[in-house]
């Protein structure tokens, strides 16, 4: 069983900022190399403390026949992330996802290009049972540890229940735990979940719920467990939203760091109203008013306006901005200066080219 270095799960545990790696492509849809592995090297240069690579953002479709990209893209940013020679700890996170069968496969190409960690996806698995999905994240967990991942349906995840969360807290191996369930009830019961599990010193977790960052950062939640109160809260993000704007995403987390080692009403207030405007933001970016539609090409949209993409392109060239959806990442830009990375990112172009 490989398991993770001490360093590695030091960092998760302080808590760090870990973009979703997207995809980088030509106007035919092939893959840019150039700008590939320019994005792995600026979430480097942003502070960044690792990357999620072969996920959500990066497509799926990646991993269809004939496209054939997941080993490339999991090759190429691991290659960035050695060539970088950094002398701080950066985690390699590989998206699995499908059966049991091919979750292994992906989990054993991770593991040969250098990745510390599977981020498990649950989705596709609709007919599965709860405890054949806990099984498949065993098997999986034999080879490299595990970042669980909760999905909201809107994208293809599915609800669990409350014992099952009980139940995965507790397999050997799982590091993490990303709650991207872009719901209150459900996130609730991932944490209650964790904080009565006998592995809660050793389950770090992650908010990928995009929709609420800045809360989840800054909230403690605090349960009865055997007759004493236990305190757990997400140490910090693998995020969608967090592909963008990664330098000023550091400094936020840096901020809410602070505020939580010397809390003060008025930092709470500056910070939450922050948070409204991020929320805002990422809105704009993943398209919820179509159906998150527009998520992956918001993303891009804004990484081609920094020159960090030669355009928005899709794998599949029905996913595409929605109508409107330009004018209201304009809006966001127009509303929201201070939390853009502009001026950070033409910086770290200069020294690229």
């Amino acid at each position: 069983m490989n398991t993770l270095d001490h360093t590695l799960q030091q960092l998760l545990w302080e808590g760090t900022v870990i973009p979703a790696h997207p995809l980088a492509l030509n106007e035919d849809r092939t893959i840019d190399e150039v700008h590939q592995r320019l994005l792995t090297q600026y979430y480097i240069a942003s502070g960044a403390g690792g990357i999620a690579v072969a996920v959500h953002s990066t497509q799926f479709e990646i991993r269809d026949p004939e496209v054939n990209l997941f080993e490339t893209v999991l090759k190429w940013a691991s290659e960035e992330v050695e060539k970088a020679q950094l002398n701080r700890p950066f985690i390699k996170i590989a998206g699995i996802c499908g059966t049991t069968e091919q979750a292994i496969q992906e989990a054993t190409i991770a593991v040969k290009y250098g990745y510390d960690i599977g981020l498990l996806s649950m989705g596709g698995l609709q007919t599965w049972t709860e405890q054949a999905i806990l099984d498949r994240v065993r098997a999986v967990a034999a080879v490299i540890p595990v970042f669980g991942f909760y999905l909201q349906p809107a994208v293809g995840g599915r609800i669990f229940s409350y014992s099952f969360w009980r139940q995965f807290a507790e397999i050997e191996n799982v590091v993490a735990i990303k709650c991207a369930s872009f719901n209150r009830y459900q996130t609730l019961d991932v944490m209650r979940a964790v904080a009565n599990s006998s592995r809660r010193e050793q389950i770090a977790m992650y908010t990928g719920n995009d929709d609420n960052i800045v809360n989840d950062l800054m909230t403690t939640y605090t349960f009865p467990v055997a007759g004493e109160n236990i305190s757990i809260g997400f140490k910090g993000g693998l995020l969608g939203h967090w592909a963008v704007w990664t330098a000023k995403a550091v400094e936020l987390l840096q901020e809410i760091k602070a505020y939580k080692q010397q809390p003060n009403n008025c930092t709470a207030s500056q910070l939450l109203s922050k948070g409204i405007a991020v929320t805002d933001s990422n809105a704009a970016f993943f398209d919820p008013a179509n159906a998150f539609h527009g998520c992956i090409p918001g993303l891009h949209a804004v990484l081609r306006r920094q020159g960090l993409m030669k355009g928005i392109w899709c794998l599949n060239p029905e996913e595409n901005l929605s109508i409107g959806q330009q004018e209201e990442i304009d809006r966001v830009y127009s509303d929201y200066p201070d939390l853009n990375d502009d001026e950070f990112v033409k910086e770290f172009l200069k020294s690229r080219f």
